[in-house]
C-alpha cells in the first residue's frame, strides 16, 4: 500500500511538471472554491459577485467576437 502511494505521488509530480499551466489553474480554482465555502464573509461574497459578473461579461464578449 505504501509503495502504491509513493508511485502515485511520483506520477502526480510528473503530471504537474508536464502540465504547469493546467496544474496552476486547478490549484487556483480549488483555493477560490475553498475560500468561498469556508471563509468568505458577506462583504467578500458581494465583492466576488460583482467581480464574477464582470468576468462573465468579458467571457461572453470573447465568445461573441469569435463567432
Amino acid at each position: 500500500m505504501e509503495e502504491q502511494k509513493k508511485t502515485q505521488t511520483e506520477a502526480n509530480k510528473r503530471w504537474q511538471a508536464k502540465n504547469k499551466e493546467r496544474a496552476k489553474y486547478l490549484s487556483n480554482r480549488s483555493r477560490a472554491r475553498s475560500f468561498i465555502r469556508n471563509e468568505a464573509t458577506l462583504e467578500d461574497i458581494e465583492e466576488l459577485r460583482s467581480l464574477l459578473n464582470e468576468r462573465e461579461q468579458i467571457c461572453k464578449d470573447i465568445i461573441n467576437n469569435t463567432k
